[in-house]
């Protein structure tokens, strides 16, 4: 016969199911945090010069006291350990915008491009190449124009005193065809031997410029991740609708436009050091989906480590792979594209939710 102070099975198997959740859990962020490390660190060693790994421990730590070349800890302090940073930065940024957008938008086909913040990035670029004669006034400028395209396409949507998710849209398409446009003039413009193969470099995408002085845009990308971390669960209940999320006394509009200026900082930031990378925001969600489900307090990071990683992969393989180095936006739409479509097979137009 059971004592009277023995615990009942019931509770013990809730107690059990408990600690199994708190260890999963904890074992989910440790891999979120060490996958994106360790697809880092090993970018270190690969490249068309490959290195070993006490020249990479040796580079990094310099108190370790092995003997290394002072190419090799250039080369690795001060061109693919800023690139490989860069690289997980960005790819986190448009992963988590692009959760962000689908879910307030409230469809699988949006992307951190939607209110033409990559349009808008472009101009800004162009304009300093050929205004400016490049340099580093094209991150800055990047930037504000990318944050400007955003904000026009807000003020468009204002066309009534509400903002819904489909003015928005309508708003986006409008100022992205305009700076579409001018980008088009900077293209027309530019001169032909120097400037405008400088454009289309840049709007294809690529992170073989960057260093560490261009470092001050991880401040708004880490601030807009940070915004959109803490509000997945807004996400959640915007995805259901405008009338739902009303329903359960939520400003649908106040919580769209705190999402939204998160995911164009975290974007315009990603955009100004990387030129126009595309297709992470799309895809990378729906993987994440498969791994974690549809549910945005999980899909968040598990996307910005997996988007983390995939970028800087990516990357990896375009500064290694042949002997001139491949633009980012033409490998990550080389991969993306056949995946999308493997995954619409796969889930044959159901709920993406």
């Amino acid at each position: 016969m059971a004592s009277g102070n023995a615990l009942p099975v019931p509770h013990i198997h809730s107690a059990g199911r408990r600690v199994g959740r708190v260890a999963w859990k904890t074992v989910a962020v440790l891999l979120f945090i060490l996958v994106p490390l360790a697809c880092i660190f090993g970018s270190l060693f690969l490249g068309r010069y490959h290195m070993t790994f006490s020249q990479v421990v040796g580079a990094l730590f310099p108190f370790a006291h092995i003997s290394v070349p002072k190419q090799v800890s250039t080369l690795v302090v001060q061109v693919r350990l800023p690139r490989a940073l860069a690289a997980a930065c960005v790819g986190a940024s448009l992963s988590a915008s692009g959760v962000a957008f689908q879910g307030v938008f409230r469809s699988p086909l949006v992307n951190p491009e939607l209110l033409g913040v990559s349009s808008g990035s472009g101009f800004g670029a162009a304009f300093a190449i050929v205004v400016l004669g490049g340099g580093f006034a094209i991150y800055p400028l990047a930037f504000a124009t990318g944050m400007f395209a955003v904000f026009m396409s807000y003020w468009v949507a204002r066309v009534y005193k509400k903002t819904p998710a489909i003015m928005l849209i309508l708003g986006g398409v409008i100022v992205s065809s305009v700076f579409s446009a001018l980008v088009g003039l900077m293209k027309y413009v530019a001169d032909p031997e120097t400037q405008l193969p400088s454009i289309v470099y840049w709007l294809m995408g690529s992170l073989s410029a960057v260093s560490f002085e261009q470092f001050w845009a991880l401040i708004p990308m880490g601030l807009g991740v940070l915004v959109l971390l803490a509000s997945s669960w807004r996400i959640d209940v915007l995805s259901m609708g405008d009338k739902e999320a009303r329903s359960l006394g939520v400003n649908a509009n106040a919580y769209r436009g705190t999402i939204v200026a998160g995911a164009t900082l975290a974007t315009a930031g990603a955009v100004c050091i990387s030129g126009v990378v595309g297709w992470v925001g799309l895809v990378i969600p729906h993987i994440g989906r498969m791994i974690v489900g549809s549910s945005n307090r999980r899909l968040m990071p598990a996307s910005i480590s997996i988007g983390a990683s995939f970028l800087v992969i990516v990357d990896t393989m375009a500064r290694g792979l042949w002997a001139s180095e491949v633009p980012l936006g033409i490998l990550t739409a080389l991969i993306g594209a056949p995946f999308f479509v493997y995954l619409l097979k796969k889930t044959k137009g159901g709920d993406w939710r």
